[in-house]
């Protein structure tokens, strides 16, 4: 982190040398390129100079314990060292959090999708529990989730639930949930007590502005039906349900939750532009990896990235190695210890690239 810094800076000066030869600054725009540049780097620098300046207090402070000095001078000098010492891990969080490229979804609220895999009513009943544990993490986040399109199975489970989650820093918490989840356990509809292994997969997807997805309204096809399932008498009579297929690209959305069949036009729009900024996304981040090819925990939902074993009571993530023995906690809507892990690994990994 420091030579990255050190090289910050040299960079500062040497932008600063450039605007001062007459050349330079005669060409306005040049000028205006470096002193953006400049502008661009100037809070690191003082930050990195603040954190030069406290280490090197830190350093002489330090070295005063050494001097033979009276008591009263000793509790003076631990006191100015534990400031000290506090101020400096401050700064140095600050300047690896300023090293951190952050994802510019971040703050965006999200849309996810959850569906049951391999292992039939029992992959349905795993899809139903993770939805629970995502709406109780919401809940405990303060954060609103609203059903958008569900697929129930005969026995309480999903074979494809879809709800959209709104409140502060979403994605930057949820993005770590995409992938393949795996479940081991005895299904209770095993008689034998034979444990089975089923998956369910979650897609997380920022949710898109008209401004970041154009969609012309000639490339699209809404079709109206009456909703299926469960709900009433609403539901088989009236035609409330909307399917929406974008048809460049054949992307298609559906929402049958709501009775108004404009509300279920909106959230099915919603879920369009998610998934089509999705596919862009994923094409960009394919361009990429085919340069680099050290990305580890890509969160592709191809990719199984959690075990939840219920013999052991224990939860496994794969893409760093954390085994929780909280299982019961975890599917309560306890997140926060594996998303805080994964978090601290994706800083430790930029921090290294960078």
């Amino acid at each position: 982190m420091l030579e990255k810094l050190e090289s910050v800076e040299r960079r500062y000066e040497e932008l600063n040398e450039f605007m001062a030869q007459p050349d330079i600054a005669a060409d306005f725009e040049r000028l205006q390129s470096l002193a953006k540049e400049q502008a661009g780097i100037s809070d690191q620098v003082a930050k990195y100079r603040d954190y030069k300046k406290t280490s090197h207090a830190l350093e002489e402070t330090r070295a005063m314990l050494d001097k033979g000095l009276d008591d009263e001078m000793v509790e003076l000098v631990t006191d100015e060292l534990a400031s000290l010492e506090v101020r400096l891990e401050s700064l140095t969080r600050k300047l690896e959090e300023g090293l951190i490229q952050r994802d510019a979804y971040d703050e965006k609220d999200v849309i996810v999708e959850i569906r049951a895999g391999t292992g039939g009513d029992e992959a349905a009943l795993f899809a139903a529990d993770l939805l629970r544990m995502y709406a109780r993490y919401a809940e405990n986040q303060g954060w609103h989730v609203d059903v958008i399109d569900s697929n129930e199975s005969g026995i309480g489970g999903f074979r494809e639930i879809i709800f959209e989650v709104k409140g502060k820093g979403v994605y930057s918490r949820l993005k770590y949930e995409r992938g393949v989840h795996r479940v081991q356990r005895v299904p209770v509809t095993e008689s034998s007590g034979r444990i089975h292994t089923s998956t369910a997969t979650v897609a997380v997807l920022p949710e898109a502005e008209d401004v970041e997805v154009d969609i012309n309204p000639e490339d699209i096809r809404i079709d109206i039906f009456c909703a299926g399932g469960h709900g009433g008498q609403h539901v088989n009579k009236v035609a409330t349900a909307v399917r929406i297929v974008h048809l460049p690209t054949g992307i298609t959305a559906c929402c049958q939750d709501e009775r108004s069949q404009g509300r279920n036009k909106t959230k099915a729009m919603a879920v369009l532009r998610a998934r089509i900024l999705d596919q862009e996304e994923r094409k960009h981040s394919e361009e990429i990896a085919k340069e680099r090819r050290s990305q580890v925990g890509t969160g592709d939902r191809s990719e199984k990235i959690r075990t939840y074993n219920f013999p052991q009571g224990r939860v496994s993530d794969h893409r760093i190695g954390l085994t929780l023995h909280n299982l019961e906690g975890i599917l309560g809507g306890e997140l926060d210890s594996l998303i805080d892990a994964l978090t601290s690994h994706d800083r430790a990994k930029w921090l290294g690239e960078a």
